[in-house]
């Protein structure tokens, strides 16, 4: 696999992630770069492309006026030799319906898309400066679920950021609980140097109250994550090869990135190139991983 960085910079001044002085403004690189790097990296072996940027779904609007990540992936899709295409850093504001439907549309696209949230509660979410409330984040989600069919879905949230009261984060935990991602990571807030935040608010929760928090998101998550893995078991996959194991081999699915998401241990006696693709069947799982047999 390989990492496609389509875009440098971020035009973004959210609370926490925002640093202008230090990433600049957005840049996208043009499509017919990203192409012959990508066709490039095809004719050295890739298989599997993941698209990258600070907002991937910000790409295209300095140079083409207008946001084009859809009309991007179906070029890259019509690359020879690229099988997966994983997109990556999605923000959820003005999300936009031609990249839903090219999801949905073309094989190559990984049903699986990494989508920072970091909040629910209003308050928060206003204070961020996320450029997007509660009810249009729940309404994005539902619309994914329902116009993408088993697509796998990785948030970040970020928990003790200035004026988060418990209030709010009870907010977040239901939501947690009721949105049932199928991957999740959360991080404890702290000042990052030129950031909105760091320069217009006070830093005001414990430290011992963020890492209670994080404990708490966490111990929801790891719930649901055994939950999804065990309702895998006895499903056949696609898998890519990534390395060799004891007694096997280490893959995934198209549902989980490399080095943060669910590996699976391939059990099989017999030779597996890397980057290869092979059919599996799942037979166990816990929280994190899951065990799966080779098919023909």
């Amino acid at each position: 696999y390989a990492y496609l960085k389509i875009a440098e910079g971020c035009d973004r001044r959210c609370g926490y992630c925002a640093i202008p002085l230090i990433r600049g403004q957005h840049r996208s690189v043009p499509i017919e770069t990203i192409v012959a790097e990508a066709e490039a990296l095809a004719a050295s072996g890739v298989r599997e492309l993941m698209v990258i940027a600070q907002d991937t779904t910000y790409y295209g609007i300095d140079i083409y006026g207008k946001r084009t990540l859809a009309q991007l992936l179906r070029r890259l899709c019509r690359i020879e030799g690229i099988q997966w295409i994983r997109l990556h850093y999605a923000y959820p504001a003005q999300f936009p319906q031609d990249v839903i439907d090219v999801m949905r549309e073309e094989p190559k696209i990984c049903k699986y898309l990494d989508i920072p949230l970091q909040h629910i509660s209003d308050s928060q979410l206003k204070s961020m400066k996320r450029s997007i409330d509660r009810k249009g984040t729940e309404a994005l989600i539902g619309r994914l679920r329902q116009q993408i069919p088993g697509l796998a879905i990785r948030t970040t949230m970020l928990v003790g950021y200035p004026g988060e009261t418990e209030e709010d984060f009870k907010q977040l935990e239901d939501f947690v609980r009721e949105a049932r991602f199928e991957r999740l990571g959360v991080f404890t807030y702290s000042e990052e140097e030129g950031t909105y935040s760091a320069l217009e608010l006070k830093d005001d929760v414990p430290q011992h109250v963020k890492e209670a928090r994080a404990d708490r998101i966490m111990q929801i998550q790891s719930r649901i994550s055994l939950e999804y893995n065990t309702s895998r078991i006895g499903s056949t996959e696609r898998v890519i090869i990534d390395s060799s194991a004891e007694g096997g081999y280490i893959a995934r699915s198209q549902y989980d990135s490399p080095e943060v998401d669910t590996e699976i241990l391939v059990t099989t006696d017999k030779r597996l190139a890397r980057g290869s693709f092979h059919n599996v069947r799942i037979t166990s799982a816990d929280e994190y991983d899951l065990t799966a047999e080779l098919i023909g």
